[in-house]
């Protein structure tokens, strides 16, 4: 940050300093962007998802109230971002199918050992509805009542996509291990 507090940062950012603003941008975005690999599943619409959520820090950067760290308020903003992307793709019910693409994926990983990069491929391989609950609930911690509300489902619904995708997750890598063994 060139010397610059996180406060003095914003402020120069609130001010309309566009090379505070690539400073911010800078600073976040590579962990941001995974965020949005793990919704998305694909490279081009994370990336996408990532400018539209920084659009919304910055439109929203003088609401951050220095309570808590900046990296979690901007995550929530970017997470938001995420669950209203993938909303509107289940409202199209535009669900993700096993392709030939994902077998080829399994394929290339039974390969290697597993690793973090590997199980992402594979949560993002899940279909949308099953990745969007177990992304909430496994990895950013929301109840199945806070991802009901977010997703405009029940909550019951919830736990059933997070059982489903489990079970999808367990069985794909029962199968990594038997062609690895």
């Amino acid at each position: 940050m060139h010397g610059l507090s996180e406060k003095e940062l914003i402020k120069q950012c609130l001010a309309k300093d566009h090379f505070a603003q690539k400073q911010l941008f800078d600073r976040f975005s590579m962990k941001m962007l995974s965020v949005c690999k793990r919704y998305t599943g694909k490279m081009i619409e994370a990336e996408d998802l990532l400018q539209e959520g920084f659009i919304r820090v910055f439109k929203n950067l003088h609401q951050f109230k220095f309570q808590g760290s900046l990296e979690g308020w901007i995550r929530r903003i970017i997470v938001h971002s995420c669950i209203k992307y993938v909303t509107k793709k289940i409202n199209r019910q535009e669900l993700v199918e096993f392709t030939q693409e994902n077998e080829q994926v399994e394929k290339a990983l039974a390969f290697s050992n597993l690793s973090a990069e590997d199980l992402l491929k594979l949560i993002q391989a899940l279909p949308i509805g099953y990745r969007t609950v177990f992304n909430m609930y496994a990895i950013e911690g929301y109840s199945h009542t806070e991802i009901a509300d977010l997703l405009g489902i029940k909550a019951s619904t919830s736990r059933s996509q997070l059982v489903k995708a489990r079970k999808m997750l367990q069985n794909n890598l029962a199968k990594l291990q038997k062609l690895v063994g």
